[in-house]
Order: C-alpha cells, then sequence, then structure tokens
C-alpha cells in the first residue's frame, strides 16, 4: 500500500464500512491461485481489490460486465523498451489494448549509450504510463569489457545504487561468462541483489551441463534463452524457472511448451517474455496475449496459459503481493475478455482505471520532455566512406570465417567461406550469400570498424544498417556493396541514429530513432508504417528474413554463440576472445 490510511481503508471497504470506488459485476473470475472459474463482482477502492465477490458492498460506481470473463493483467518478465523502438509512452498504445499491465524491462539498451545518466532518462520519461514498470537492473554495461566500445558504464556502485529503488525489481541478465569467469564484481552485484531481497536474471546460452550447473551455483535464478524443451528442461532440473520467449526472431514459445506438455511437465515454473519484439510484429501478433492463445493452441487449458502470462511471474519475481491475480490487496488490473482462447481484451482496467476498450488506448499519457543530449548520442569518426570497410587479404583469393544466422534465432554458427580479392581486400559475394558485416563506433571515442563476413540475409544488392545493435548499440551495418554501407552509415549520422538502407550510393529508406540512437519520439503508427516500408526495401533487395532489421541487432551480440562483432573485431563467444575473420 501507498499509505496506512489506504491499507486501513481497503480493510473498512471490505468490511463494508466504506463505499468501493468502482464495482465491476457479472464477471467470470478467473482464479489464478485455484484454478477456478466462478461467478463474481470485483470491487475496487484506491485502485486496489477489495473482493472479487463484492455484490452486496456499496460503490460509488458500478460496470456490468456482462457476463465477461475477468483475467489478471498480463506480465511480459523479460523486455527490453527499447528494442520496440518506441519511448515507454508510446510503446503503451500497442500493449496495454493487448492485455500487459506489467513490463519487468532491463535497461541496458540505453545504458550502454550513455550509463547511469541514460537510465535515469529512461524511467523519466516512463512516468504516467497506465502500465507498471519494474526495473531489471542491468548487471553488464558494458557486456564485453575490452571486446567493444560503449558510451556508458554501469559499475557496482551504480547496480547497488539502482537496485535500492523502489521500482527495481532484480538484477538483470547475466551471462556465463562473467560467473563462470569468476568475475568477482559478478558475484558483488547477484549479493547485492539478494541482500534487497531481489533475485538475479540468467541469461545461459550454450552451456553445457556442468556449465549450467556451474552458473546456477553462481545465484542465478532463471534464463531467457532456451531454444527448445531439451533446453528448458536441463534448467528446470536445476530449479531454474524458464522465461519462455516469443520476439520477432527468437521464436521458441512452440518448440519449449510442445515439448513440456508431451512430457507432462508442470507449468509452475514457466513465464512469458518477448525480449526483442518490434512494433509491426505486435500489432500484428499481440503481445503477451499473443503467447497466451498459442499456449492454448498447443493444448494448454485457458487458466494454465493465464497462469504462465501473470501468477508465475509474479511469485517468481516477488512481487505477487502487488500484480498476477484478481485477488484482495493487489492492483486491480484487469482484462475482460469475451472468449479466454481467443484472449483479445475488450476492457482493460490498470490499477482500476479503464485505460483500453475495444483494442484501443483511451488512457491520456503526458509526452515527455526529451533533455538535449540523449537526442545527440550519434557521433561518427570513421565509416563514411566505401574504403572504410576493407578487409585486408593477399592473393587472389581468401579464406574467411562467416557468421551463419538462421531465421527465427539470435544463435548462430561459425562457417568458412572462399572469397575473391579485389584491390587488395576480400569482396563480398551475393551470389554465395555472403556479404560483409561492420560495426562502426558511434561515440566519437576511436573510431574503430569492426569487420566480417556473414551468410543467411540473403541481400543481392545493396546494404541495411542499424544504430540498434546489442549491447554495446554502435552502428551495425551488412552489404553486397562498401559504398551503399557508407552511404547507411552517412543516412544514420544525419538522423542521429536509426535503421536505413541504401542501393546504388543512394539511401532508399530512413526510420530515425533519435532518442538515445534507440527509440523514435513518433507515435507507434507511425514507427510502424515506417518500419514496414524499410523492410519492404530490404525484401526487393533480397533479403527473405522475417525480421531482417531485429536480426541485424543481434548479430553483433559477443555473448550469444558462436560468434558475434564488435567494433573491435569478431569474438568467439566461447573463449571470449577477438578472433581474425581472415583464415
Amino acid at each position: 500500500m501507498d499509505t496506512v490510511q489506504e491499507q486501513m481503508s481497503l480493510v473498512r471497504a471490505a468490511l463494508g464500512r466504506e463505499p468501493l470506488d468502482l464495482l465491476i459485476r457479472n464477471v467470470q473470475v478467473v482464479n489464478v491461485y485455484t484454478g477456478a472459474i466462478e461467478p463474481g463482482a470485483i470491487g475496487i477502492r484506491h485502485g486496489r481489490i477489495v473482493s472479487a465477490n463484492a455484490e452486496r458492498l456499496e460503490a460509488g460506481k458500478t460496470i456490468d460486465g456482462g457476463g465477461r470473463f475477468a483475467v489478471p493483467g498480463f506480465i511480459d518478465s523479460h523486455v527490453h523498451i527499447d528494442s520496440t523502438l518506441l519511448t515507454p509512452a508510446n510503446l503503451a498504445a500497442l500493449i496495454v489494448p493487448a492485455g500487459t499491465t506489467t513490463l519487468l524491462a532491463d535497461p541496458m539498451e540505453i545504458s550502454n549509450v550513455a550509463g547511469l545518466r541514460g537510465l535515469e532518462t529512461l524511467v523519466k520519461i516512463a512516468e504516467g504510463v497506465p502500465y507498471h514498470l519494474f526495473l531489471e537492473v542491468s548487471s553488464r554495461v558494458p557486456t564485453a569489457p575490452g571486446l567493444e566500445t560503449t558510451g556508458g558504464e554501469l559499475g557496482l556502485e551504480e547496480v547497488q545504487q539502482v537496485l535500492s529503488w523502489p521500482n527495481a525489481i532484480s538484477l538483470g541478465e547475466l551471462d556465463p561468462s562473467k560467473i563462470l569467469g569468476l568475475g568477482e564484481e559478478y558475484f558483488a552485484k547477484v549479493l547485492a541483489a539478494y541482500r534487497l531481497g531481489k533475485i538475479a536474471n540468467g541469461h545461459a546460452a550454450g552451456l553445457s551441463e556442468m556449465e549450467l550447473t556451474a552458473y546456477a551455483c553462481g545465484g542465478l535464478l532463471d534464463d531467457h534463452e532456451c531454444v527448445d524443451y531439451a533446453d528448458a528442461a536441463a534448467r528446470l532440473r536445476l530449479g531454474l524457472a524458464v522465461l519462455v520467449r516469443e520476439g520477432s526472431t527468437e521464436r521458441n514459445l512452440e518448440p519449449i511448451l510442445k515439448g513440456a506438455l508431451h512430457s507432462g511437465v508442470g507449468s509452475r515454473q514457466l513465464m512469458f517474455c518477448t525480449d526483442d519484439k518490434h512494433p509491426d510484429d505486435i500489432l500484428r501478433e499481440g503481445h503477451i496475449n499473443y503467447m497466451v492463445r498459442r499456449a492454448i493452441e498447443l493444448g494448454y487449458s485457458p487458466v494454465e496459459a493465464i497462469q504462465m502470462a501473470s501468477l508465475n511471474a509474479a511469485v517468481h519475481f516477488r512481487v505477487d503481493h502487488l500484480v498476477g491475480s484478481l485477488t484482495p490487496g493487489r492492483w486491480a488490473d484487469i482484462l475482460l475478455v469475451e472468449d479466454l482462447k481467443r484472449m483479445d481484451p475488450s476492457e482493460v482496467f490498470y490499477q482500476g482505471l479503464r485505460v483500453a476498450q475495444n483494442g484501443r488506448l483511451i488512457a491520456d499519457i503526458p509526452q515527455p520532455v526529451y533533455p538535449s543530449w540523449v537526442l545527440d548520442t550519434v557521433k561518427i569518426t570513421r565509416g563514411r566512406q566505401a574504403g572504410d570497410f576493407a578487409v585486408q587479404a593477399g592473393g587472389a583469393q581468401a579464406r574467411v570465417r562467416v557468421i551463419r544466422i538462421f531465421p527465427d534465432q539470435i544463435i548462430n554458427e561459425m562457417e568458412e567461406g572462399v572469397l575473391g580479392v579485389s584491390d587488395g581486400g576480400a569482396a563480398a559475394d551475393p551470389s554465395k550469400d555472403i556479404l560483409k558485416l561492420a560495426v562502426v563506433e558511434r561515440y566519437g571515442k576511436n573510431g574503430n570498424i569492426g569487420v566480417t563476413f556473414v551468410r543467411g540475409f540473403g541481400l543481392q544488392r545493396g546494404a541495411l544498417a542499424s544504430s540498434v545493435s546489442h549491447d554495446h548499440h554502435n552502428i551495425v551495418v551488412v552489404g553486397a556493396d562498401d559504398a551503399d554501407m557508407a552511404a547507411c552509415v552517412r543516412a544514420l549520422e544525419e538522423a542521429h541514429g536509426g535503421l536505413a538502407v541504401a542501393e546504388g550510393g543512394k539511401v532508399l529508406g530512413v526510420l530515425p530513432l533519435p532518442v538515445g540512437g534507440l527509440m523514435s519520439s513518433l507515435p507507434a503508427g507511425e514507427v510502424n508504417a515506417q518500419l514496414q516500408a524499410i523492410t519492404s526495401i530490404a525484401r526487393e533487395l533480397g533479403c527473405s528474413l522475417p525480421a531482417p532489421f531485429m536480426t541485424l541487432s543481434f548479430i553483433s551480440l559477443p555473448t550469444v554463440p558462436e560468434l558475434g562483432l564488435t567494433d573491435r573485431g569478431l569474438v568467439d563467444v566461447h573463449r571470449h576472445a577477438l578472433i581474425e575473420s581472415v583464415i
């Protein structure tokens, strides 16, 4: 409760001594604790639930639920708001009408751009949004010290400071290299979280059984990097919760849930997250409600699917006294749903206020004022010229390392390829689907450019670029032509960040993301239209990936096997070391 007086008021209302603020009568209440669905009437006072059986209590206002199902608001258990390309306020228009009333967000993107100042700015511009925003406090900024350049850092002192904030819910995802490499600073961050009664989140991609066991000994309690049920089962056996992920490029829900159903494993330790999902996919599919719907289609009961979207995450993150159920004392975050299998809320209540109706946000959200510095974070030193992307090689041909990517996944494999050499440099070969990939340092610190090769984009000509590139968020660019790669970089410098596509030395499309070089200040509909337009251009150039710019944003990640690319060069993820692109 916010105050003792409010809590006492709830008690008086429950005893019939004070009127309710609102009574939603004639509903079928989904009880995620018992699994029952029963007729009820939900009484609300001071934004909290007083009772789900409040028919006889006096209320200042009454709403007829029309026999609809009353469902607790959904929880996204792990998300990077910046990866939606939208500010927290503009994201509300997409996720709240879909029923998501709580985000557990790791702000590592803006933190990598601008450190504590960036994190504080993200929280500031999120004030007044009609959903709960809890922080999974970024544990690794930078992600790969010594292997990448970032704009900001969060050391132990800063992490301890943010963990003490009221809306800090956990220590954010910590990759295996920090624990298995016995990094003392990271163990101190984990212990700092536990001393404050908060948990530590995992990021356990590509571990053997022994490594995973050792990783769990480091104090990590969950993982969102499971690709299939074998991954999930290995974690569940060790007591790690599985945050089942369904983003734009990380489509893990179906294999994990199918395997869990077939194996008869209970769902108590399963919960849902999007991690990274672009606005066009949210608009087309939905948000957490899409995952609930898919779980039901795969064979879960509606109540069990709803539990995975609400109570399970609330319990795991130790906030079940606040959110996750329609029980006394919790925030009145309520979805009214006609059909549990379709899971399209007709009305959404947040803290007892109706904030969305018939798929549309109706809450008024104050538009934030952005500090000038956050709109000017892209400072290019090199990368404007085609020659900046040369990969030196001798002879007529060069044997090179190639990052092999896969649709719907962020993991990759290391391959080799043979490329022609022109003017002393290894050249991309679109006929073999081998393109150049580069990361351009964009903070004005050193002018580093890392260049390697990639297979799987399918581009036959042109180039794509993004200033959203995990986790350092330098500019990442892929192309069949060096001049087009340079054109994309120049376009993003001019736009102060964003996504770009070029061909023939000309820029064909740009989606500006000037807020930290990560987010647009425009409404969701406008951002979605621009994203679809440049994605369509990418497909005309031959790219066949479902979400090419999301894939591009992850290809530079130096913590997901097997390879990553930073401004300092090609990273062997398993060895946590730089290796040469030319063999």
